[in-house]
């Protein structure tokens, strides 16, 4: 029998260290060639690594959260034959787990018990304040068969209300009474108040949540951030919408506002605003300016937040634009996305949908020198020829780096973003 120790493979390129998100297996545990070994976050991507051997696990490196350097061993398999490392060599041992300072002092606790932690009520302490209320005897409130039907139908919690009669008997007077206190406070049923809370959930920030906040902790502190926003009136290129989506065809995607932005975002960066689509270097203090448009769609999952990325969107018509971006943004959903899905963006839009709102400040994703928010389309009156008239309208949020992108030429982008939106043909 030998030792096989595994190194955390290269897993992506410019890739040096990976963090740990799940382990698929426990030390003694059997394992095949090609069997789940761990989970392993780089980025945005999460990389499942497969055994590269069939044998035994003799020990592990690094749990959830913890980071793993490209290169150093993570796991040791004890297997058929010589391994790839000494037998004499002992495996690294595993890290003792952390032990709660209180069990690291020898001497007895003062208390021999332990405090007891704030639990829920039960039947019986609820009764107990019940009975204390004065509204009957062993908690529960005194009331007729009658009266307590008549306040189940009511939805009125005897334990509320004031008994008039001997020992704190509720009547249907006493009902009636309660019903009139509600009805002088505007009607309103108040339900019991809840029991004090105490205690704190604490959450650990690991995976791609932790990615997310040094993301976007870098962005904001890197990049002075100007928003500028504007009102967008989308009745006309509904009504395109809704028109292609009535004549596609089979193979032909339903088409949202998206594809019609995405596509007018690449007119634009060819026609005078190309310095929108590029990355700001900081070391280097140079900004590179992207002949390729790959727009990255902000998405939200069961697993946080994904920027799947629609590339070379210069290349591709309305119909194209719309399946592609279903495709990636499905991926990232379903957790299937690859890291070069996920990567290469060089503008990014963050559509709000229904919970849009009327604005945001959205956050650049470095080292992009912008951002799009798209908000909702609702009806709203608005004014039009001296007019009050009906038009669908949609809120647009966008922020710039004002280091490389000027105040004018951020407006100006969403300007010619709006203009070719209210006259939706010229996207086309």
């Amino acid at each position: 029998m030998g030792i096989y120790a595994f190194r955390l493979p290269d897993i992506g390129e410019g890739v040096v260290e990976g963090e740990v998100v799940q382990w698929h297996v426990e030390v003694g545990a059997s394992v095949e060639e090609d069997d789940a070994l761990v989970d392993v976050m780089t980025d945005k991507a999460t990389v499942t690594i497969p055994s590269p051997v069939t044998g035994k696990i003799l020990s592990t490196v690094g749990g959830p959260g913890e980071i793993i350097a490209v290169g150093a061993v993570c796991i040791e398999f004890e297997v058929e034959g010589a391994g790839n490392t000494s037998q004499s060599a002992e495996p690294e041992p595993k890290p003792e787990p952390e032990v709660p300072v209180e069990q690291k002092n020898p001497e007895p606790a003062p208390e021999t018990a332990p405090k007891p932690k704030p639990v829920r009520q039960t039947e019986s302490s609820t009764s107990a304040s019940t009975m204390s209320a004065g509204n009957g005897v062993g908690g529960r409130a005194l009331a007729s068969p009658a009266v307590r039907q008549r306040a189940k139908d009511e939805g009125v919690d005897l334990s509320q209300v004031s008994g008039s009669g001997p020992a704190g008997r509720i009547s249907h007077a006493d009902l009636d009474a309660h019903s009139e206190i509600g009805e002088s406070g505007g009607g309103i049923k108040f339900s019991a108040p809840g029991e004090p809370a105490e205690g704190t959930t604490e959450i650990p920030i690991v995976g791609l949540r932790r990615k997310i906040a040094e993301q976007m902790t870098k962005s904001y502190t890197k990049i002075p951030h100007f928003s500028y926003f504007e009102e967008v009136d989308v009745t006309d290129l509904e009504a395109l919408r809704q028109w292609l989506n009535v004549n596609r065809t089979a193979e032909q995607p339903k088409l949202t506002y998206l594809p019609f932005i995405m596509q007018a975002l690449v007119k634009l960066f060819q026609e005078g605003h190309h310095g929108c689509n590029g990355h700001y270097e900081d070391e280097r203090e140079v900004l590179v300016l992207h002949n390729a448009v790959n727009i990255g769609i902000a998405t939200t999952t069961d697993r946080g937040l994904y920027v799947p990325v629609v590339k070379n969107c210069e290349a591709r018509n309305i119909w194209e634009l719309g399946s592609e971006l279903g495709r990636v943004a499905g991926a990232a959903r379903d957790g299937t996305a690859t890291l070069s899905e996920l990567t290469g963006s060089t503008f990014t839009i963050t559509s709000l949908g229904r919970d849009g709102g009327l604005g945001a400040t959205p956050i650049i994703n470095t080292p992009e020198v912008g951002i799009l928010g798209v908000h909702k389309a609702i009806e709203r009156p608005v004014v039009v020829d001296g007019k009050i008239t009906i038009r669908r309208m949609m809120n647009l949020s966008s922020s710039w780096d004002h280091r490389v992108v000027d105040g004018a030429n951020g407006a100006a982008l969403i300007q010619g973003l709006k203009q070719l939106l209210e006259h939706p043909t010229q996207i086309l």
